[in-house]
């Protein structure tokens, strides 16, 4: 690399339009150099950028345009920025959990979230994108038009370009309920009763069972089962869970609150404890379903290691009505998501305890459909592969050669062409 090359090298970019994108990537190509694509900020690649390459932040590119039932989202923008965009219109988007996530990155990814059941992944609600191309083309894509292009965005990842825009189809939402339940004793029952309440639940009703230490910042310490009804009908929510809710040790409570507020507000570590979070040792996986040796094996894990997470989330509904074939998100039959580890503390956990934590998830991975590619948070190329069926990751990588030969975009969970 020559000097005025090494002069480029860390560069920050913070561009405000499409056409500053492409000037970004088209140094990143011609230079050869790693490229790192931020929204939201909260994949691992934002926090781990190449030193010798460019981070592109889209920060700059987070307008929220609102058309009838269609809206449009910058790139950098967030979800719960949308979120409030849209209840202002009575209207809302199936997204992730946290109001800080990047509406790139997780709908890239697929996009599982809160209304998963009632209206699908993120992807699915996903009708258009303006994207910059590996060449520094800017080129619109949507069913009708690169309709192959269209197909790889809808969970393939970015791989195949910067989006500056996102078209949804929004829903109409005049409001939802949301009950949560505290797990006090043995979650076994809970989580049988869950599952089979949610074999043929109603659509308007999706769960998540999380499991945490008191040092997870995301949510409070301990067991709960939390649930969204899309529609402002929380006595229909509560009737719903009656199975679970009448056990014994469950204590739930329901409200009526604005979708916007049950997005988790991550905090915003700052100075001194600005710094990496400790490793995890474990994953995630898309599940047929919840057999009772698979919620045995969870909690235990549990039990076993104190500074450790378990967290669980219904699907079927929406999620399975699409044609496995009609996006590259993989295990369209699966009925859960899950995701178990433990925190890998000095303190806690040594080499010993190392090994007993991966052969006990090994065990709980051998039971997936399919690993979940947005909480995939380590580079594991190898790994690529299982985020998609055959047929899937066959079309992306002939996608990949036609869009990206050089492998422009590979900060990412990389496919290769």
């Amino acid at each position: 690399m020559t000097d005025s090359s090494d002069a480029r090298a860390s560069s920050l970019h913070r561009p405000t339009t499409p056409e500053e994108v492409a000037v970004v990537v088209r140094d990143a190509a011609e230079n050869g150099l790693p490229l790192t694509v931020v929204s939201g900020g909260h994949g691992p690649w934002s926090h781990d950028a190449d030193p010798a390459g460019i981070r592109l932040e889209l920060g700059g590119l987070a307008t929220i345009e609102v058309d009838g039932t269609t809206v449009r989202v910058g790139g950098g923008a967030v979800w719960g920025d949308v979120a409030t965009a849209l209840a202002a219109q009575g209207l809302a988007l199936s997204s992730g959990d946290t109001a800080s996530v990047g509406v790139g990155g997780l709908t890239l990814g697929g996009g599982v979230g809160w209304m998963v059941r009632a209206w699908g992944l993120a992807v699915d609600q996903l009708i258009g994108a303006q994207l910059v191309t590996a060449s520094g083309e800017i080129v619109e894509t949507s069913a009708e038009t690169h309709p192959d292009l269209f197909w790889a965005l809808r969970g393939g990842g970015g791989n195949f370009g910067v989006v500056t825009r996102f078209d949804f189809a929004a829903h109409p939402a005049p409001g939802i309920a949301f009950a949560e339940s505290v797990v006090d004793g043995d979650a076994a029952p809970v989580l049988r009763a869950t599952r089979d309440l949610l074999r043929d639940a109603p659509r308007e009703l999706t769960v998540t069972f999380m499991d945490v230490p008191p040092m997870d910042p995301s949510a409070p310490a301990g067991a709960r089962l939390s649930a969204v009804w899309a529609a402002p009908e929380p006595e229909a929510l509560r009737a719903a869970l009656e199975p679970v809710s009448a056990l014994d040790g469950v204590t739930t409570e329901v409200t009526a609150p604005a979708y916007r507020d049950v997005l988790l507000e991550m905090p915003q570590p700052e100075g001194e404890e600005q710094q990496s979070p400790p490793g995890f040792l474990g994953g995630n996986g898309l599940y047929a379903d919840l057999d009772d040796e698979l919620i045995e094996r969870l909690l235990a894990f549990r039990r076993a290691y104190p500074a450790s997470v378990v967290f669980l989330r219904s699907l079927g509904g929406a999620f399975g009505d699409v044609p496995q074939e009609a996006t590259p998100f993989p295990a369209r039959s699966a009925r859960w998501f899950v995701l178990v580890g433990a925190f890998d503390l000095p303190d806690l956990v040594d080499d010993e305890t190392r090994a007993a934590i991966d052969a006990d998830w090994q065990a709980i991975r051998s039971r997936r459909t399919a690993e979940y590619g947005n909480f995939a948070d380590t580079e594991r190329p190898d790994a690529v592969p299982g985020m998609f069926t055959r047929e899937a990751y066959a079309r992306l990588r002939e996608i990949k050669s036609r869009w990206d030969p050089q492998n422009v975009f590979r900060r990412n969970h990389n496919i290769v062409a």
